[in-house]
């Protein structure tokens, strides 16, 4: 039996990506406790099937309502378009009715309308969300008059998790991706990053595109629609505790953990093991 207790916001992704979108609501939202859940020993899930990615990210989730949380973020791109629709129709009714889930795609599709004077935007994303076309749909929904193109970035995940996003190795691997997708659509005037470990890249790509170009990541612009959430949804708010606490967990080794979450946070953690699954 689920606990009835008000308890910390839940945060999970794969891996460290998660971490950026952390850093977006906290700096937002300070006064709430967040409980993040890194699946490290299972990343990427860029590249794996519906099904495995929503197994993993199912597991997640029960696991963080478990730990008392009410209200789960899926700070993955991937876990977005893979698992948020049938965990929310599917499980949540078993779960918990009362529980709420909410993915990072929608909040950035929302905004992506005034960001935009072209209606021509560009997706930089792993190779799973730009196949799931998740953004696209998404932004057809609410923007039926905007084109999206999208790039698959297989490269970028690896430059961030090893710490070479300012080595000059990057310079090709970003330069590449932009030049695939700007030669796809050369009128965009907007770009989302569709992957919650590029924003890290962000000196790089900002290097090789046209200052013209709006970069768009997402920590800000979900932190906003999570406050503008909590206005509409005090029931769930009231359920949320405010310590102004952060605790990691991760199913990988908590060393490792520590020292990458550096690259994210800019500061140190303290780091809990976890087995899901």
């Amino acid at each position: 039996m689920l606990s009835s207790n008000p308890g910390p916001i839940g945060i999970f992704d794969s891996g460290y990506g998660g971490l950026t979108i952390l850093h977006g609501i906290r700096k937002l939202l300070p006064q709430y406790d967040y409980l993040y859940l890194g699946d490290n020993a299972r990343a990427p899930y860029g590249t794996r099937s519906f099904d495995v990615v929503y197994e993993f990210t199912r597991q997640a989730v029960e696991r963080l309502f478990a730990m008392g949380c009410h209200l789960v973020i899926l700070g993955c791109n991937t876990a977005s378009a893979k698992a948020l629709r049938t965990i929310q129709q599917n499980d949540l009714p078993q779960l918990d009715p009362n529980r709420r889930v909410l993915g990072i795609i929608r909040p950035t599709a929302e905004v992506i309308g005034s960001l935009t004077q072209s209606r021509h935007v560009g997706i930089f994303a792993t190779e799973g969300t730009i196949k799931s076309e998740s953004y696209n749909l998404e932004i057809h929904k609410l923007f039926p008059d905007i084109q999206v193109s999208g790039v698959a970035c297989p490269f970028w995940v690896p430059l961030v998790e090893y710490n070479e996003a300012d080595s000059p190795g990057a310079d090709y691997f970003v330069e590449k991706r932009i030049r695939q997708l700007l030669s796809l659509d050369p009128a965009i005037d907007a770009i989302i990053l569709g992957c919650t470990h590029y924003p890290i890249l962000m000196p790089k790509i900002r290097k090789f595109l046209p200052q013209s170009i709006r970069v768009i990541a997402q920590g800000d612009y979900v932190a906003k629609s999570l406050k503008d959430y909590f206005d509409r949804n005090t029931e769930i708010e009231k359920k949320c505790t405010k310590g102004g606490k952060v605790h990691y967990l991760t199913t990988e080794n908590p060393e490792k953990f520590k020292e990458s979450a550096q690259i994210f946070l800019h500061e140190p953690v303290e780091v809990e093991n976890i087995t899901l699954g």
